[in-house]
C-alpha cells in the first residue's frame, strides 16, 4: 500500500478537524441533531426553571382576560434570536395531550395577537407543571 505524504498545512488542517470532531461529540450535538433540548441555564435556550416573577403573572393575567385558560400562571417569553422561547407555567399536572393542546395553540396565539410578538421565526414552547417540571417542549423553529 502506498504512503501518503501530507504537506506541513494539511497535518494541521487535519488536527483541528480531528479535534473538532472530537468536541461536537463530546458536546452531544452536531449538524444531524435538529432538536436536543437547551443545554444551558442562560440565554434564549435555556431551560426553564424556578417560579414566575410578577412580570410573568401579570402577562398570564392578561392571557385570562383575553379568554386564555385559567390553569396558565406565568407566562415568559424572550424574543432575542428571532425566534421567541415562550415558558408557561401551569397549575395543571395532567401531563395528556388535551391540557397541552390548549396552551400549545391558545398562548403562542395570544402572544402574537395581544403583544404583538413576531412568531415569524417559528418558536419554542417549555410548559412547566406545578412541581417545576418539564411537562412538555415543542419546537416550531424551521
Amino acid at each position: 500500500m502506498p504512503s501518503i505524504h501530507l504537506k506541513p498545512f494539511m497535518t494541521s488542517a487535519l488536527l483541528a478537524l480531528t479535534a473538532t470532531g472530537v468536541l461536537v461529540a463530546l458536546a452531544g450535538c452536531g449538524p444531524h441533531v435538529k432538536d436536543r433540548g437547551p443545554i444551558s441555564t442562560n440565554g434564549p435556550t435555556a431551560s426553564p426553571t424556578g417560579t414566575p416573577d410578577a412580570t410573568d403573572t401579570a402577562l398570564a393575567e392578561r392571557y385570562h382576560r383575553s379568554g386564555g385558560i385559567q390553569d396558565v400562571y406565568g407566562i415568559q417569553y424572550r424574543s432575542e434570536s428571532g425566534a421567541p422561547f415562550i415558558i408557561v407555567w401551569t397549575h395543571n399536572p395532567d401531563e395528556s395531550s388535551a391540557p397541552f393542546e390548549t396552551i400549545r395553540n391558545g398562548v403562542p396565539k395570544f402572544l402574537a395577537g395581544e403583544e404583538h410578538v413576531s412568531l415569524a421565526k417559528g418558536y419554542q414552547l417549555y410548559v412547566i407543571g406545578p412541581t417545576g417540571a418539564l411537562l412538555h417542549r415543542w419546537d416550531m423553529r424551521p
